[in-house]
């Protein structure tokens, strides 16, 4: 879904569904301004955002990963080749050096919310 974006100190903030629309230990795919990121609400009810592609896979398919955790650390587990990603930080735990991106996420007003970097504005000439 690609909704509602503001911008807040140098990120743009987007709503990318009801926080009660997540289901526990699911992921949900959103776009947002061309952007594909996977969005995760986890047992607890903790938050978390990631990029969709898989880094090894190249494949967009982040959000249909199993999720878990590696001791204390909240996990997904890629459904393709099951490489495991630290959910908080993107850092594949199994290969080292392979990541996918990380962002923040807050659950303001009732709303999903994934903070993307601002992209500098367009010169039009």
């Amino acid at each position: 879904m690609s909704l509602d974006t503001r911008i807040n100190d140098a990120v743009r903030w987007a709503a990318v569904c009801p926080y009660l629309r997540l289901e526990p230990e699911r992921g949900v795919a959103a776009l947002i301004d061309g952007e594909q990121v996977a969005v995760f609400r986890t047992h607890d009810g903790r938050l978390f955002a990631i990029g969709q592609q898989d880094p090894i896979a190249r494949a967009y398919v982040m959000a249909r990963g199993i999720v878990g955790s590696r001791g204390d650390i909240p996990t997904v587990a890629s459904p393709l080749h099951k490489q495991v990603y630290d959910l908080r930080t993107g850092a594949c735990l199994d290969v080292p050096g392979v990541a996918v991106p990380a962002y923040r996420v807050r659950c303001r007003d009732g709303l999903v919310e994934v903070a993307l970097p601002c992209r500098p504005a367009r010169s039009h000439r």
